[in-house]
């Protein structure tokens, strides 16, 4: 089932490679790949938010959203499963950052970006929707640049919008929007 899986992921990494592999989109990735690292967009993202009442919720949400993802897939699943990354496997794929140490189940760039972005959708659709389709494309640059498989990025997709889920769901219950907006009143 394994072989199955990896053999399925292998074929669409190598049709990504062979026919869109290209130079803008390589800068493009290249900047996804940077920009999103550890989170570091969503953080800014969530610092502009945190400053206005009216969103400081949607702030505290996304950041998190984004800490219970990386403590389940980074922290957890990664060093439990252990799979090594695409380009571990075949190191003839030319990369266009730098290669990764750590393990490749889940995606935590993915992982990440569907938390804040499934944190911001809950908030806000407006805000939640251009925050999803960038997430979506921070996950198929995690492909194009032959650092995750397919089901990387699916596990991430799932795990962040779980945790995006169980935040709004905590959040509702307890009201803690309403906590949260009365902080910085005099």
């Amino acid at each position: 089932m394994i072989e199955a899986v990896t053999e399925f992921d292998f074929s669409v990494l190598y049709f990504i490679q062979d026919y869109m592999r290209t130079g803008f989109p390589d800068s493009v990735a290249w900047f996804l790949s940077v920009a999103f690292e550890g989170g570091l967009f969503w953080f800014a993202v969530s610092a502009v938010l945190l400053v206005f009442r009216r969103t400081r919720t949607a702030g505290v949400m996304v950041i998190c959203a984004m800490g219970l993802a990386f403590l389940i897939g980074e922290a957890g699943m990664k060093n439990i499963i252990c799979r090594p990354r695409p380009c571990h496997i075949d190191g003839t794929v030319p990369l266009v950052i730098s290669m990764p140490e750590s393990y490749s189940f889940p995606s935590g760039h993915t992982g990440s970006s569907f938390a804040a972005a499934g944190a911001l959708f809950a908030f806000d659709k407006r805000m939640g929707i251009p925050a999803l389709v960038l997430a979506l494309f921070v996950g198929l640059s995690r492909m194009y640049l032959f650092v995750h498989f397919p089901t990387d990025v699916l596990a991430g997709l799932v795990l962040g919008l779980l945790c995006a889920l169980a935040v709004a769901v905590i959040f509702r219950k307890f009201n803690l929007d309403r906590k949260i907006q009365r902080i910085g009143r005099k």
